[in-house]
């Protein structure tokens, strides 16, 4: 078992649901929320605000835009001590393994501490401290789920965009529909990988 490398994966309760597959993500600056769980929670997409920016660091190359965005409730703990804030979502309409993911603006309305050995997140409670677990059999399972899909997507002939990219630069870039999640951005570049096939390509960041 290797301590540290494993994601930190909790079950808050977002809205009315108890989510068990949430990644928290110190590193992201954003809260983001699938499409497919705002469904499973029965929201109307009705309730989302319009999102007015792309964000990166994603896949190399290419600039997922948020569907649009939701404010909904939050809540750790128990019944005894539990603690809820107001979280703003970007609502994404691609895949994920995760119900959702809780970046920086998380951490930082709970003023939560997590540690990544024990796999526990710790906050401030009305009743004392607050303590979220993830076992390490469910965060091993959710960490290979992720690791397939994520290899899944990257090869898969589902990304028209990537070919096309191979092909053409795209000098603007409109934000897409609903059913396009990504753009292509221009700081990448297609380098061929095999002389005799013009069709092997790679993308590189410039």
């Amino acid at each position: 078992m290797r301590l540290g490398h494993y994601p930190l994966i909790i079950d808050p309760i977002v809205y009315k649901k108890s989510l068990t597959k949430v990644l928290m993500d110190r590193g992201s600056g954003l809260n983001i929320l699938y499409i497919d769980t705002l469904d499973a929670m029965r929201i109307p997409q009705s309730e989302l605000c319009l999102a007015s920016s792309p964000f990166h660091r994603v896949i190399l190359g290419a600039q997922p835009y948020p569907l649009e965005q939701i404010n909904l409730p939050a809540t750790f703990g128990s019944q005894a001590n539990f603690r809820s804030e107001v979280l703003t979502f970007e609502v994404v309409d691609f895949l994920g393994s995760y119900h959702a993911i809780l970046g920086q603006p998380c951490y930082t309305k709970f003023m939560a501490i997590p540690n990544y050995t024990y796999l526990k997140l710790k906050m401030l409670g009305p009743n004392g401290v607050i303590t979220m677990s993830s076992a390490f059999s469910h965060t091993f399972a959710c960490d290979r789920e992720h690791y397939k899909l994520a290899t899944a997507v990257v090869n898969s002939s589902k990304l028209p965009w990537l070919g096309e990219s191979l092909a053409l630069v795209v000098p603007d870039c409109n934000k897409p529909t609903s059913s396009t999640a990504f753009c292509l951005l221009e700081e990448t570049k297609a380098v061929g990988i095999d002389p005799t096939n013009s069709t092997k390509m790679v993308l590189i960041g410039t």
